[in-house]
């Protein structure tokens, strides 16, 4: 094939640059796996914790959070081996990893502030923590949503603001349990959506 000199059209140009988008969209979207898995994890310790300190009355309750260490590890070896497997990155993939990357060093900036500031000024951290995290939650979440043009993230995003406005009213107590709704609704329908996607495409 002879190949062709002339510049391209700006509609041509406009064309390609929708088609790697696309392409860049389809390929993040894989399967759900990781939102699925911290939906899980995230779910597990909510309830595991409202149980544990509301009904077994056990007083070192927030210890069951240190499975999100283990999940923390397995993403680590999980996308790890994708990247390996993965021969080209795309722009779009970039902006998204770094979204994510902010969030976990706000996540842990957030905790650590809160922490210190709880012991100093002698106040509940509870009582401030589950709004703080929810409202966090929704922020990598929406703009996930919106790069990928993916509805369900975007509402996941706003149903987690949602419930951070409606957890100031709720006894702290609870308010693991309106955690535990957000990321049902922030990650784990979303990601079942994403891996039936998923499925369907690759059959």
């Amino acid at each position: 094939r002879v190949m062709n000199s002339e510049p391209m059209s700006g509609i041509e140009s406009m064309k390609i640059i929708q088609e790697m988008i696309q392409k860049a969209r389809n390929q993040f979207s894989e399967n759900g796996h990781l939102y699925l898995l911290w939906g899980w994890v995230i779910l597990i310790c909510c309830i595991g914790q409202y149980l544990l300190q509301n009904v077994f009355k056990v007083e070192q309750f927030y210890m069951i959070w240190m499975l999100t260490w283990l999940a923390f590890f397995y993403q680590s070896f999980y996308i790890y081996k994708r990247r390996k497997q993965r021969t080209v990155k795309t722009y779009t993939d970039s902006i998204l990893a770094y979204v994510w990357q902010a969030f976990i060093a706000t996540m842990f900036v957030s905790a650590f502030v809160i922490t210190v500031l709880s012991k100093k000024y002698a106040f509940n951290s509870f009582l401030i923590t589950g709004p703080i995290i929810m409202a966090l939650y929704g922020v990598p979440t929406f703009i996930s949503g919106s790069i990928l043009r993916f509805l369900p993230l975007k509402l996941g995003g706003a149903v987690c603001w949602g419930l951070a406005l409606v957890s100031v009213y709720v006894p702290s107590q609870y308010q693991v349990l309106l955690l535990a709704a957000a990321v049902v609704a922030a990650w784990i329908i979303p990601g079942y959506i994403l891996q039936y996607r998923y499925k369907t495409q690759n059959i």
